[in-house]
């Protein structure tokens, strides 16, 4: 599998790279990155053979739009896929500080969620403004869910649905504003629930199915594949745990997680394959996987992000994990070296 191999968005027919690049990083996620810093990402992704970049308004607060903009716009416009989401506006605020939300240095914008066919559409206009593009390819709506915004998740999904939000995105894709809509989401039950609620062409899944957990395959994964949804596979390290850190969901991982981790790696070791490249492999073996989105912090992650992408590994990986108990056994894995 080698990281420029096309994979096609079966509703769109929109060709992705394999591997794309989760432009979080260029927004300043935990460690300040300067413009040239973000512009080296995103050129040494461009020399490997990346060609799908995601990022988002919040990223950064509207930082790494403007900067994944800027190292994009000499590129020919049809030789790579942008997808960006809807669901905060971005409002001017002195307030706001270094290290807010993770984001170690965001400009002076304040996010507010807004769901409604109003907060979309503006949301779409702004983002397009800040890329300096005339179209996005994907429009994804972000972060929504029970575990995001719990109370108040009844409300914003009522701006979705009742409000109109659905809607505004159905009709960006209808007028050819953007090629295809969807979700990019933590949760992999929203997506479930969104499947019923619109018409998605594909979701953006952050760490819910990787080499970690795959409790979303069956109601989720395997369902898509039947319907022709594709699923992009965010956060495969599980925010870090899998390359290495001791950190799951953004936070200090739990025993649990620590412990069954340090399982995987044990045989990830035994059979000579590194657990990064598992676990940036796993999850592209489900059909209904079409890319797979890592993010990174400078070039050399980036590059080794790709080595391991591409590195052989034997099928006794697989079967070892399956046969323990470690991953799912109707989960589909990749082919052996």
């Amino acid at each position: 599998m080698q990281v420029d191999d096309p994979r096609i968005l079966p509703r769109s027919g929109m060709a992705l790279s394999s591997l794309g690049l989760g432009c979080a990083q260029l927004g300043g996620l935990y460690e300040a990155v300067s413009d040239a810093e973000a512009r080296a990402i995103v050129d040494a992704a461009w020399d490997l053979g990346i060609r799908y970049f995601d990022t988002a308004p919040y990223y950064g607060y509207t930082l790494s739009e403007h900067r994944l903009g800027a190292a994009l716009r000499e590129r020919p416009r049809d030789s790579f896929v942008v997808s960006t989401k809807v669901g905060r506006l971005m409002r001017p605020d002195a307030g706001v500080r270094p290290g807010e939300s993770g984001w170690a240095q965001p400009l002076p914008l304040r996010p507010h969620f807004d769901y409604s066919y109003d907060g979309v559409m503006r949301s779409h206009q702004d983002s397009l403004q800040r890329l300096g593009m005339d179209r996005v390819d994907i429009l994804y709506v972000h972060d929504i869910g029970r575990v995001t915004h719990g109370e108040r998740h009844g409300h914003y999904w009522n701006q979705l649905t009742q409000g109109g939000g659905f809607r505004a995105l159905t009709q960006l894709r209808d007028e050819g504003s953007v090629g295809a809509i969807g979700l990019g989401v933590n949760e992999w039950e929203v997506v479930a629930d969104a499947i019923d609620a619109c018409d998605i062409d594909c979701a953006l899944l952050a760490g819910r199915y990787t080499l970690l957990e795959q409790a979303a395959l069956a109601p989720l994964l395997d369902r898509c594949a039947q319907r022709g949804i594709g699923i992009v596979i965010g956060g495969p390290f599980n925010s870090g745990i899998l390359a290495g850190t001791r950190k799951f969901n953004y936070e200090d991982a739990p025993a649990d997680i620590v412990a069954r981790v340090e399982a995987i790696a044990a045989v990830c070791a035994r059979v000579g394959a590194p657990l990064q490249a598992a676990a940036l492999q796993f999850p592209m073996a489900h059909p209904a996987v079409v890319s797979c989105i890592p993010g990174a912090q400078n070039p050399a992650q980036l590059r080794q992000n790709a080595e391991w992408f591409a590195q052989p590994l034997p099928a006794a990986l697989w079967q070892a994990l399956i046969e323990q108990g470690l991953v799912d056994r109707n989960a589909p894995t990749p082919p052996g070296a």
